[in-house]
């Protein structure tokens, strides 16, 4: 039951985060490149390296794991949202934004991944 609560916490933190995030990026940006998914799938895919070495190094506890990764992290992140906005981008035939979002969150998410596994591993 514990567990189940952890998640909940993380992700009731974590979808507010996702949904100012890209708020907050329309508003300021103006622009047709989704950057508030952008910047919440480059931050959960930096967390979750993190903790993902931290947790294989035996420095962090699964509880903090179900928070953190699969609660905030699993808000804050969202694979629905980006894939829709591919969607919405091909639609309105903007093929170039749309094949260049899907590279640099692809290539971005993976590298700040092993970047967030780094930190964790120089740190812990």
């Amino acid at each position: 039951m514990i567990d189940w609560l952890l998640v909940l916490a993380g992700g009731l933190v974590g979808a507010p985060v996702r949904y100012l995030l890209g708020v907050d990026a329309k508003f300021r940006l103006h622009s047709v490149f989704p950057w508030g998914t952008f910047a919440a799938n480059a931050g959960a895919a930096l967390i979750l390296g993190f903790l993902s070495e931290a947790v294989t190094d035996g420095n962090l506890g699964n509880r903090l794991l179900l928070l953190l990764g699969t609660g905030f992290c699993g808000a804050l992140s969202t694979w629905s949202t980006f894939s829709y906005e591919l969607l919405t981008l091909t639609s309105a035939r903007r093929l170039g934004i749309a094949a260049g979002y899907l590279l640099i969150t692809v290539a971005v998410g993976v590298g700040l991944s092993f970047a967030g596994a780094a930190v964790a591993k120089a740190f812990l």
